[in-house]
């Protein structure tokens, strides 16, 4: 199958005909690879380019910068060069093969064969090369097929592949939730039986996958495919379910919104924050996306402008998505989509200067004022006016009283 790369914006890019021409690519020394290719085939939007050469990586070095661009040896021991371009990065990557793996990391050397660099790679449409000048791709495996068919599909066999590099479990159904039109039976039968493998990986890889396959498109029915297969239960043997998934999914496209991956978690996650906060340690998230779990794990629900007040418009959104029905999260997110957050228009100073004593009688006056003001739903100057009043006067005659 004779295929070349149609005309992309990213080919156009600044200083990247510099760059392949430093790396002789006009005499077959480097080649577009992996998913710059395959998304360009199925004409989506392309981020960050990968170039694979036969060059030496100290000789990438050398050329790249006699070519007046910027080199930065990002992942010297496997071969790794980035190339910094004006408008953006490009990583220039030795051919390798793999010497041994442990389902971790791989001990590798360089070669100057592509089809032994292919060969390496996890799944056929991620192993599609293109000639930079005419846009031929070079195909060893059936990509080309496999890609045409949306079928992800691992090179050779499904076990062994696993065996090298047990995140390739996790990356076949990321994947599959991209692009597949059908699951591929050999593969989801490798990866129910090498399931245990996700165990000996660190959670941080576990969890950055797991976050990329949940915003895929086909995330919903893909999940639920793990969860039948098991795939899950070394891992996170909390995730039993994919119903609230979907319905969470179905929010967030009726209401405008894109998939955002701690809210699916968080839909796939019983409702008990405390196991939201020890899911997050486990997988290692970051302070705010920790705190974003917690939060929508809590499934108590307050009108939704005193929702979005107390939360944040963000977490307001999750908390509708996994606790109310689809109608009327809808409803509500409609209410506060457009709505601009207010602050208390109060401070502290001001309570003092009306008499208040610094300290509990402030933060107390003030957290009462605040609570008749959401329950109001958030009148306007007069009535806040009334409201603030009313609390101070209460709060000094409790004071007087205390002292008499």
């Amino acid at each position: 199958m004779s295929v070349a790369l149609p005309p992309a914006p990213w080919r156009e890019r600044a200083g990247l005909a510099a760059l392949c021409a430093a790396l002789d690519a006009g005499a077959g020394g480097a080649r577009f690879v992996g998913g710059v290719v395959r998304d360009t085939l199925l004409g989506l939007a392309v981020h960050d380019i990968d170039i694979a050469t036969r060059l030496a990586p100290q000789a990438v070095i050398e050329r790249v910068r006699a070519a007046g661009l910027k080199a930065v040896p990002t992942g010297l021991a496997h071969g790794t060069i980035t190339a910094v371009l004006p408008d953006g990065p490009v990583e220039v990557t030795t051919l390798r093969r793999d010497v041994s793996t442990d389902g971790r990391h791989a001990t590798i050397a360089f070669t100057d064969d592509w089809r032994e660099d292919a060969a390496r790679r996890d799944f056929t449409i991620n192993a599609l090369y293109a000639d930079p000048l005419t846009g031929q791709v070079h195909d060893y495996f059936g990509g080309l097929v496999d890609l045409d068919a949306r079928r992800v599909r691992f090179i050779g066999d499904p076990l062994a592949r696993i065996a090298e590099d047990h995140l390739r479990i996790l990356r076949f159904f990321r994947f599959s939730a991209r692009f597949g039109a059908e699951i591929d039976r050999d593969g989801l039968a490798a990866c129910a039986a090498r399931a245990n493998d996700l165990m000996a990986l660190s959670r941080e890889r576990v969890a950055d996958e797991l976050l990329k396959l949940l915003v895929a498109a086909k995330a919903p029915a893909t999940v639920a495919l793990m969860i039948a297969h098991g795939i899950f239960r070394p891992v996170l043997p909390e995730i039993a379910s994919a119903d609230r998934l979907a319905r969470v999914a179905a929010f967030e496209a009726a209401a405008g919104l894109d998939p955002h991956a701690i809210r699916r978690l968080a839909a796939l996650l019983p409702d008990d924050p405390a196991l939201g906060d020890a899911i997050g340690a486990r997988l290692k998230l970051s302070n705010a996306q920790r705190k974003r779990l917690i939060a929508a794990l809590d499934s108590s629900l307050a009108p939704p402008r005193a929702l979005a007040y107390q939360l944040g418009p963000e977490s307001a959104a999750d908390r509708l998505a996994l606790h109310a029905a689809l109608d009327e999260a809808l409803a509500a997110w409609r209410a506060i989509a457009d709505w601009p957050v207010p602050r208390l228009p109060l401070s502290g100073g001001e309570l003092v200067a009306r008499g208040l004593r610094k300290g509990p009688d402030v933060a107390r006056t003030l957290r009462a004022i605040e609570a008749r003001w959401v329950a109001e739903d958030f009148p306007g100057p007069e009535r806040f006016a009334a409201i603030r009043d009313a609390e101070v006067a209460q709060a000094l005659a409790a004071l007087s009283n205390a002292k008499a």
